[in-house]
């Protein structure tokens, strides 16, 4: 029997920061609170507030929401830190209609044109985060880029490959490409499966693995890669591993990660694998090309364009040097640039300028 952990109690009057999380279901911002969220909390006070979240998570209550109408101890303003329209427009209303001390705070992450009312709300932002500075060029209001961190402490080159490998139930004597997140067509899953189709009659020493869950929606979609794969006699080395809470480990087996989406807004997965040893093939969409260094810690190439993937992943699954060589670059890179301590320490300066008033 599982003995559920009790939420961690809340003395508001402490709480400096409110980060919401209106979504139930686990999503990129999700993952990125709950990573960021117990470091920032050894500094500052901060609560989250909403569904979807670990209850070891420091937590503000729905009934305590009336106490963000006074002002917390030290007497300064809170933070709302809003990452979803539905959270920035709960912090216009409780800072503009019941007039809570707050000032409000918008992290981006979206590459497209903004609606008019998302426009509309970050107009009455104090200030807006764009996590890439491609996401910084869809914004029409001043804005300070902060790219996300990795835990390098969690995503870590291991001591041995072959044990790595093993140790999720794959072949030591293979090498293995992987391509993690959620089975769907944005995510480019088919563009990997179909480029390891062609890869891996010409490359005996590697197998594949796609990992991650096909939502209702989509598993039409998976079911069809599935049967390309059996049709082309590779069931055996294209392996579906499904979605693993542990995916640390499985990137720690790989020696190839490919990052074949179609568009994203940040995406992780290039760190991950970057922290974990791994060089990366990646499209050039998303905060992609900030993160790889191109031609050193891998390879950007264009959106949807499967005769690059193939070309690219090749020539690393052929070069045994190369690929070492990029792997030993991937690991140098995330842990210089983009440890996950650096984009919490960042977000605790502009939380600390805010409440002296430097908007």
């Amino acid at each position: 029997m599982t003995i559920p952990v009790p939420a961690t109690r809340i003395d508001l009057s402490r709480v400096e920061v409110v980060v919401p999380n209106f979504k139930q279901r686990l999503s990129g911002v999700t993952s990125t609170i709950i990573q960021l969220v117990p470091l920032q909390a050894a500094e500052i006070g901060i609560a989250t507030l909403g569904p979807g979240l670990p209850d070891s998570l420091p937590k503000m209550r729905w009934w305590q929401v009336p106490g963000l109408l006074l002002r917390p101890d030290k007497g300064t303003v809170r933070v709302w830190h809003a990452r979803r329209n539905p959270e920035m427009l709960a912090g216009v209303v409780l800072k503009y209609v019941l007039r809570a001390p707050l000032k409000l705070l918008f992290t981006s992450a979206s590459q497209r044109k903004h609606t008019g009312w998302t426009r509309f709300l970050i107009r009455r932002m104090d200030a807006v985060i764009a996590t890439s500075r491609k996401t910084a060029a869809y914004l029409e209001v001043p804005n300070t880029v902060v790219m996300h961190g990795i835990d390098i402490e969690r995503f870590h080159k291991p001591a041995d490959k072959a044990e790595a490998v093993r140790a999720v139930g794959l072949d030591p004597a293979q090498l293995y490409a992987g391509c993690f997140g959620r089975v769907r067509h944005q995510k480019g899953t088919d563009l990997f499966v179909d480029s390891m189709i062609e890869l891996l009659p010409h490359y005996p020493r590697w197998s594949a693995v796609v990992a991650g869950r096909a939502t209702a929606e989509h598993k039409d979609f998976e079911a069809g890669l599935r049967a390309k794969v059996e049709k082309a006699g590779l069931a055996g080395r294209i392996l579906f591993v499904g979605e693993h809470r542990d995916i640390e480990r499985w990137y720690r087996a790989l020696s190839l990660y490919i990052a074949p989406q179609r568009w994203e807004g940040f995406g992780l997965t290039p760190l991950e694998a970057m922290a974990s040893g791994v060089p990366v093939v990646a499209s050039d969409v998303g905060a992609f090309s900030e993160l790889i260094e191109d031609g050193v810690t891998g390879t950007l190439i264009a959106r949807d364009d499967l005769g690059a993937m193939v070309d690219a992943a090749g020539r690393l699954m052929g070069d045994d040097n190369a690929r070492e060589g990029a792997a030993a670059a991937s690991l140098r890179r995330a842990h210089e640039l983009f440890p996950l301590q650096r984009e919490a320490a960042t977000l605790i300066g502009i939380y600390r300028r805010l409440q002296a008033g430097a908007g």
